[in-house]
């Protein structure tokens, strides 16, 4: 794709901007050292729409612009299921979730575990995020990022990869959370306009002879009905993947399941349990802060799929000649985007990569630095763990980028990959954190047996079920996780409360006027747009 030098002007801009912002925010204030709460929670000090910005900043990636819109071209809307449904479960965290984190006062969530469980717990449940974090997380986000640059302007991928790493890098790891939230302020306005400027153009593409994006999205229905369906049955949707071979959505989207099913669980532990997410939420002012800002990224999330999903139906519609589904974006930037506005486009795209990026490495590093290191070092200085969080943050984007394209470069659809692959470690997890959340009688042991054993459930489900959905298969692997506690825990104990235990009636929850409204009326646009793309 060629870039007009106005194309290279706004984005060196945006690239500046971001640069700026950062280190601007991460400058040290007269008379103060920056500490752990400072560098891993901004200080407690982030208001509503800084949370909300920030999460969506930093969930939206190359994972979505890149992978989802690359299931969208094979999957259609049926895909914005985890969209639409994560704004659900926001609200779901907000209420019953969030006030229970922030009566405890925790950092992190492995060390909720250890409040409400022990050391065990905290320690297996940190390496397990580590792992997941540095080989699962950053290194997709940096190879998807990394197509999307060859893709657009004939970047290598290996350029590509280490650009991506050393950007996120030079504005995020001094200043630390506060630097990546503030950042994400801008980023977020950044990666919407840009993602639904490419929308519209798309559309108005697909419309053709100027009919605008409107009568775009009309024809598209109109003309691919199948990819306008958000509950799939079995053989409803047939598409040929990568190599050509004919495959079933319903495996990857089984019909009421991403309603009633698995999809809640890979929900609940992204939005519910994940350090990378919820720290946003326990950098907040106040309970309220944080209620209003999840409740504000729920909002964004609905809207969504218009950037991210319905660009790879266009992209199918229009017959786009590419051999890979997530190809899909990277083509239609290329096709249809002007100079000037390309260059806008493609800053969107960047926003969304290094700010994940950014946030990824921030949370890997809180996880190292307070629950495996500081754990077993009460005494090191607030300097110290500082300076090792700045260092942690370089290492694990340092193996990330080595790592990246030996574990992608063969993938079909990066966005399904990533959903399956963490799906071996959400339903143990899961369990644990529910089961300690809500059940009194829920033992030490009881946790540290089912989250141990929570890849070996998964991985023997998958050989003695390989021709049920993955996300069917998560549900029954939490339910019999959420089963195994229950036994274990009544055996140990014989029926008692454990002594760590929390007493849910206890807990404030909150009554904000503003949160609960905005919770009814997300709750009414959702049942709305199942009801007309059933």
């Amino acid at each position: 794709m060629d870039f007009a030098l106005i194309d290279y002007v706004v984005f060196a801009a945006y690239a500046a901007l971001i640069i700026g912002v950062g280190l601007w925010v991460s400058r040290e204030k007269d008379g103060h050292v920056k500490d752990s709460e400072d560098y891993f929670l901004a200080g407690k000090s982030l208001p509503w729409w800084a949370i909300g910005a920030s999460l969506i900043a930093s969930n939206i990636s190359a994972e979505q612009f890149i992978g989802m819109s690359g299931s969208g071209f094979r999957l259609g809307l049926a895909i914005a299921t985890y969209e639409w449904m994560a704004a659900v479960t926001l609200l779901v965290v907000a209420y019953f979730f969030l006030p229970i984190y922030l009566q405890k006062g925790i950092f992190t969530m492995p060390q909720f575990l250890e409040k409400r469980f022990d050391g065990r717990v905290r320690t297996l449940l940190a390496v397990f995020w580590l792992l997941v974090y540095v080989f699962v997380n950053l290194t997709a986000v940096l190879y998807l990022g990394a197509l999307a640059l060859e893709g657009i302007m004939g970047v290598p991928l290996f350029w590509g990869i280490a650009g991506l790493a050393i950007f996120a890098t030079v504005y995020s790891i001094y200043g630390g959370l506060e630097a990546v939230a503030w950042t994400d302020v801008v980023q977020v306005f950044v990666l919407i306009g840009g993602g639904l400027l490419t929308t519209v153009l798309a559309l108005d593409a697909y419309a053709g002879d100027g009919g605008g994006a409107i009568a775009g999205f009309g024809k598209l229905v109109t003309d691919l009905p199948e990819r306008f369906n958000m509950i799939l049955g079995p053989g409803e949707l047939i598409y040929n993947d990568d190599a050509g071979a004919a495959q079933d959505a319903y495996q990857l989207l089984p019909g009421l399941g991403v309603l009633l099913g698995g999809m809640w669980v890979a929900n609940l532990f992204y939005w519910g349990c994940n350090q990378y997410i919820i720290q946003r939420a326990l950098a907040g002012k106040s309970l309220k802060e944080a209620q209003r800002g999840l409740a504000f990224a729920g909002g964004l999330k609905m809207i969504l799929p218009l950037i991210v999903v319905i660009p790879g139906i266009v992209a199918f519609g229009l017959d786009a000649p590419i051999d890979k589904a997530d190809q899909a974006y990277p083509w239609l930037l290329g096709t249809y985007i002007g100079p000037g506005l390309k260059g806008l486009a493609f800053a969107a795209l960047a926003a969304a990569i290094v700010s994940s990026l950014a946030s990824m490495m921030n949370s890997t590093a809180t996880i190292f630095t307070i629950d495996l290191y500081k754990s077993r070092n009460p005494d090191t200085s607030e300097t110290k763990l500082v300076t090792i969080g700045r260092l942690v943050s370089l290492a694990a984007i340092t193996i990330a980028a080595i790592t990246a394209y030996p574990l992608l470069g063969a993938i079909d659809q990066a966005f399904q990959y990533i959903q399956e692959y963490t799906g071996f470690i959400s339903p143990g997890v899961l369990a644990v954190f529910m089961m300690g959340l809500f059940w009194r009688k829920a033992t030490a042991n009881a946790a540290l047996v089912t989250a141990v054993l929570s890849i070996p459930l998964s991985a023997l489900a998958k050989v003695l079920l390989p021709a049920m959905p993955f996300l069917n298969r998560m549900g029954y692997v939490f339910l019999l996780s959420v089963a195994l506690i229950v036994v274990i825990s009544l055996i140990e104990g014989k029926g008692a409360d454990s002594p760590k235990a929390i007493r849910v009636a206890d807990v404030d929850r909150g009554k904000d006027p503003v949160f609960l409204v905005s919770a009814f009326a997300i709750l009414g646009v959702t049942a709305v747009l199942y009801a007309m793309f059933w």
